[in-house]
């Protein structure tokens, strides 16, 4: 038989369990008999007394707040820290998804001020060009000068030429030796790529940007954070005063060991540079041959 209610055309009412269940929450049941204070849930969050109200939670649902269309004109949620936090994990899901099968990898830093007719911007070009003969990608961060001598002698050098690009208040284009780009937003998420897909650094004179990735390298490696990868600083008269400093005066004040300072390895020469970091590699990828077996 139909339901004399239905055929009417009337409409039933949830339960009070489906809207205890769905938000508002059972008011009593405490062991003392007591009513228990109202219990709103809006994912894993449980709020209960005036708790919404303090933290600003609205009162529609999390569906509702979805569906719901956006007023005109830019919505205020996509300048919240929440709505960044799932920019940052973008960045991260597309540099993982990018470089992820990059293989052997050389990070390679230094100045972006460098121009073409300079030694340095030769010198880095050179480098470059013979890992990538060894089987190295090059990994820079896209930008101009070492940046884009690096990854033009990868591009001669026959490897993969990759360019972890910034966004910076004045734009800083991918040079046109990249072969395959990614743009960050934020420079954590952007070192993270240099690190995690790198077998060494090579360091190049720089500025700031170059000293920061540096010691960043260097903290990991000591914190034991990273492997005991190659790190090797490249000119010597540019390098020599912040190693003598770090000698004289770091060491004697018990900031850093000895054995801090052997992490860092110094040359002017870009074989020795191919032959370091081809040492380091050859150990942990079988496609890379050793110095020995070259011979």
């Amino acid at each position: 038989m139909s339901d004399p209610k239905a055929d009417q055309g009337q409409t039933t009412s949830p339960t009070t369990g489906a809207d205890a269940g769905q938000g508002a929450g059972p008011v009593a049941g405490g062991k003392d008999g007591s009513p228990r204070p109202a219990e709103r849930r809006s994912g894993r969050i449980v709020m209960r007394h005036d708790a919404a109200q303090r933290i600003g939670k609205p009162k529609a649902t999390e569906d509702e707040q979805f569906l719901e269309r956006a007023p005109a004109g830019r919505p205020a949620f996509v300048d919240s820290d929440p709505w960044r936090a799932l920019r940052i994990l973008s960045e991260f899901v597309e540099g993982f998804d990018a470089l992820a099968a990059v293989g052997p990898a050389v990070t390679i830093f230094g100045s972006a001020r460098v121009d073409e007719t300079e030694p340095i911007y030769d010198l880095a070009r050179t480098i470059a060009r013979k890992l990538a003969q060894s089987g190295f990608a090059i990994i820079t961060g896209g930008g101009p000068g070492v940046m884009e001598a690096a990854n033009r002698g990868c591009r001669e050098g026959g490897g993969l030429s990759v360019g972890c690009n910034i966004e910076l208040p004045h734009e800083q284009g991918l040079n046109p030796y990249v072969d395959l780009g990614v743009e960050f937003r934020y420079f954590f998420a952007r070192k993270t790529m240099f690190v995690k897909y790198a077998d060494a650094f090579v360091i190049l004179p720089g500025g700031f940007g170059t000293l920061d990735e540096l010691f960043e390298s260097l903290t990991l490696i000591q914190t034991g954070k990273v492997r005991d990868f190659p790190v090797v600083l490249v000119g010597s008269s540019y390098w020599k005063g912040l190693l003598d400093w770090m000698r004289d005066v770091q060491l004697p004040a018990g900031a850093i060991s000895e054995a801090d300072l052997h992490l860092l390895q110094l040359t002017d020469d870009a074989d020795e540079v191919v032959r370091i970091v081809r040492a380091y590699a050859a150990r942990s990828h079988d496609d890379i041959p050793s110095e020995a077996e070259l011979r």
